[in-house]
């Protein structure tokens, strides 16, 4: 998954009296493409392939459009040490959220993976210095408040994940958020050389965690049943135009409008999970579920001040 970047031009960029229509239709597109990314990962793994396996064929395949593109780009990684750093935490991000939503349901994954913005609250102060105001710590806790009410079922005693996709979509959050972050810290590098380490994180490290499941028993040797690959070259496309789009629409927008729009996500993946049976909305997953969407709501339409959160 790539993150939106802040940009100097991005809010130059808007047009006068209102959002460009092409620059907000891109970034809906990035988001149609992930929030509906769960089905082609599900019918790969019912082909054989597991999702480790697939986000390592689909972000090798985005390398090599890189490098073609630009041969040249690995020279920024040696150039820009931070740059291996946005390489882990893009690949854990992709590693997390593309498992959780193949075995896990899928709107209870999404909305844990949506408490990024507050997890960007909690590390933006050691990282970037930016020390959390009031509004920033009332967000934190309204997106953990609807985290406990999501995770507490009847049957269990504590409000805490309780499958491995819970915790597999939670990290991914995580990691998200510092992908953020880091995508701040080096916004002077070169584009192609932050594309090529998130690109080749989501590679690298879906092989590596996909050959130690494999190792461990957890994961099943890689393979492709009929009619695989057709999905196989579809997604990896999608996910090329997708992460073009991104690059469009966040360049032109407010960094808090790219992250309002980019929150269709969620609906996209409701909609079509609860229509294909391939999730459970019920009134805690809605109460919890509105509470973290109002929280990513609030941080979208803050202002951004220099030095707080």
């Amino acid at each position: 998954m790539t993150a939106p970047q802040d940009t100097p031009s991005s809010a130059s960029a808007a047009l006068p009296g209102g959002t460009p229509l092409l620059a907000v239709g891109c970034l809906v597109i990035n988001a149609l493409v992930w929030g509906l990314s769960w089905w082609p990962f599900r019918q790969l793994q019912e082909r054989g392939l597991h999702p480790l396996w697939s986000t390592a064929l689909v972000y090798a395949a985005a390398v090599v459009c890189v490098l073609a593109w630009r041969p040249l780009a690995w020279r920024e990684l040696f150039r820009h040490p931070g740059l291996w750093l946005l390489l882990a935490a893009a690949g854990i991000t992709n590693v997390g959220f593309n498992w959780a939503v193949s075995v896990g349901d899928v709107v209870r994954v999404v909305l844990l993976f949506y408490l990024m913005p507050a997890w960007s609250i909690l590390l933006a102060w050691p990282l970037l210095g930016e020390r959390p105001s009031r509004a920033a710590l009332l967000r934190l806790l309204l997106a953990l408040a609807g985290v406990v009410v999501v995770l507490k079922s009847p049957d269990s005693p504590w409000p805490v994940p309780s499958s491995s996709s819970d915790w597999l979509a939670v990290v991914g959050g995580l990691s998200f958020a510092l992908t953020n972050i880091l995508l701040r810290r080096l916004g002077g590098t070169p584009s192609e050389g932050r594309m090529l380490a998130m690109f080749g994180g989501g590679a690298v490290l879906a092989l590596a965690a996909a050959a130690l499941g494999m190792g461990l028993g957890l994961v099943s040797p890689p393979a492709m049943g009929p009619g695989g690959w057709p999905i196989a070259v579809g997604l990896c496309l999608a996910f090329l135009v997708s992460n073009l789009a991104l690059q469009y629409g966040a360049a032109r927008l407010a960094a808090g409008t790219t992250a309002l729009v980019m929150l269709t996500e969620i609906l996209f993946a409701s909609l079509s999970s609860a229509w294909l049976g391939a999730a459970q909305i019920d009134a805690r997953t809605l109460i919890g579920g509105a509470l973290i969407i109002v929280a990513a709501l609030l941080a979208a339409l803050q202002p951004s001040k220099p030095g707080s959160a």
